[in-house]
């Protein structure tokens, strides 16, 4: 489950700025929590006439749904993984791009900077040893080679930042002043289809949906910069893969997901939509998938998420859960989920929670990520 929606309002604030002044936004250096904003109070109801709607099952072709999909507003390429050197240090990192469209139809301008396509992107490392963490994020229009993607060959990139390859290998890029990671990828199992073949409805109206596929084991390798120290890491990387035209429903209030990587060749993907009046969505949803790639849906009833612990940011004075007890009885599977380290909250345009967590349970360990949204601040 991921970002269905980006606020209109601000994304034309950030387009007319970027058509006035002719430049490139990037916002690594703006960290001030005051400027930013909630990610589930941006999604409302924009204006998707004209745009294609997730709304029935549909065929997936492989590669070319690596690339992007223009008909629909907002699609993502989500990529987050748990890395360790050799002697055992560990990390944490997130590289997401994302496509919004202003418009269904392009712009027919002379003008070779003239684009309805905003693209934006969120990098974050997680150092466990020192206990910090770092994110940042760049925004550019999709024109004059600024950003952009296209599916043949594979390649999603703003600036020097990006993701390039194919279903099977890809390689990625990304780094800011203090911080950089380029890695190998190269997948283990077979891609899977999230949800009802692919599609992935995430409430009661129609086409408010995805088209949602997952690449839940990549074995990956490469380089972490911090402050100018280079480490040699190896480990495991998840994909989430997603387009639509859709919005969080009104009586949503946000979403907690897990993709978690058990250390038995085991992966699951949990996300649970919150409503505003603490209960959970019946929409909710997730999967397993077993050691040999095969995949067990699952449906909202099938699990049961327990906050356990909570911590509060210093910097927003929003709680977030920070341990979960996760239980699924069909599969006799009951875990513990604790983040590998309490502030990893992002704060860019957006602010959200998105970090490493470590897995443990009845003869089940390992590690995935979580993402929370729609949190506010209790200050």
């Amino acid at each position: 489950m991921r970002i269905n929606s980006i606020n209109t309002h601000l994304i034309f604030c950030i387009v007319s700025l970027l058509l006035l002044a002719g430049i490139v936004i990037s916002c690594s250096d703006n960290k001030d929590s005051s400027q930013t904003s909630n990610i589930a109070q941006s999604l409302s109801g924009n204006d998707i006439a004209g745009f294609s709607r997730a709304d029935a099952p549909r065929d997936f072709i492989f590669p070319e749904d690596f690339g992007p999909h223009s008909e629909f507003q907002t699609e993502w390429w989500y990529y987050t993984g748990n890395l360790s050197t050799e002697d055992g240090r560990d990390f944490g990192y997130q590289l997401t791009f994302f496509r919004r469209a202003l418009s269904p139809d392009e712009i027919k301008r002379e003008s070779g900077w003239a684009s309805n396509q905003i693209y934006f992107a969120h990098f974050a490392l997680t150092d466990i040893k020192s206990g910090m963490f770092y994110s940042s994020e760049r925004w550019s229009r999709g024109a004059a080679g600024l950003a952009g993607s296209q599916s043949s060959p594979f390649r999603v990139w703003i600036d020097n930042w990006f993701i390039e390859g194919d279903p099977e290998t890809v390689k990625l890029k990304a780094d800011d002043e203090d911080i950089s990671i380029e890695l190998s990828l190269k997948s283990l199992k077979p891609i899977v289809l999230q949800g009802d073949q692919g599609l992935s409805q995430k409430s009661s109206d129609a086409g408010n949906a995805s088209y949602y596929f997952s690449q839940t084991r990549i074995n990956s390798s490469g380089t972490i910069s911090i402050d100018g120290q280079k480490f040699e890491v190896n480990g495991l990387s998840w994909l989430d893969r997603e387009w639509s035209t859709s919005a969080l429903g009104q009586d949503q209030e946000g979403w907690d997901w897990f993709s978690l990587q058990l250390d038995d060749g085991r992966e699951i993907m949990l996300y649970q939509l919150r409503l505003k009046d603490g209960g959970m969505d019946p929409f909710s949803s997730g999967s397993i998938v077993s050691k040999n790639g095969k995949l067990i849906p699952l449906k909202a009833t099938d699990f049961n998420i327990e906050v356990l612990d909570t911590w509060k940011s210093p910097e927003t004075g929003t709680v977030y859960p920070s341990k979960w007890g996760i239980n699924i009885p069909s599969q006799n599977i009951e875990l513990s989920i604790q983040p590998l380290l309490n502030n990893q909250e992002l704060l860019v345009s957006f602010t959200y929670w998105e970090g490493a967590v470590k897995v443990s349970g009845n003869g089940i360990s390992g590690k995935g990520y979580v993402e929370l949204t729609g949190y506010q601040s209790q200050d």
